[in-house]
């Protein structure tokens, strides 16, 4: 939790800078496309340039202390953006959850922390996964989404979860 909540805390400072796109309209595929109501649910998204990005978040993990394996995942990581929900909903996560399934998105860990729950899902092609969504829900109704494109092993990924999971 500690590795998503800094590498969220950075990537919301970056969208403060002017060169990232910062809008309160969903920047992740099911949210944009769908044509769902979803009763009163707030979006802001930042789509986060990797350029301007790598070295700040490479930089506040090792300060924090994260683990190598952490940091060379950012390292192969080449677009990444955050979604946030303020009065999401239970069916809101259901359906999207629906939909990763649907579009082959599979499921590798949740982790739960401090009554937060963090998904990690992943779409491969063969040995590489090149997409990766994380979903944090909060317990005061309020949901992250990451949605992070790279270059990817499986390896990577269990390194990352190990990492985070034994903090």
């Amino acid at each position: 939790m500690k590795t998503l909540t800094n590498i969220f805390l950075i990537v919301l400072t970056i969208g403060m800078l002017q060169s990232c796109i910062v809008s309160e309209k969903p920047n992740i595929d099911f949210f944009a496309n769908s044509k769902q109501d979803f009763k009163g649910a707030k979006f802001m998204s930042v789509n986060v340039p990797m350029f301007l990005a790598k070295s700040y978040i490479k930089k506040a993990l090792r300060e924090e202390g994260e683990s190598e394996e952490t940091i060379k995942l950012v390292k192969k990581a080449s677009k990444i953006k955050v979604l946030t929900v303020t009065n999401g909903n239970s069916d809101l996560l259901n359906n999207y959850a629906q939909y990763l399934s649907d579009n082959h998105y599979e499921e590798w860990a949740t982790i739960k922390h401090d009554g937060d729950n963090i998904n990690i899902r992943v779409k491969q092609d063969g040995d590489v996964i090149e997409n990766m969504l994380l979903t944090v829900d909060s317990k005061n109704k309020e949901l992250v989404f990451v949605d992070v494109k790279g270059n990817f092993t499986p390896d990577d990924i269990s390194k990352m979860i190990n990492s985070v999971s034994y903090k």
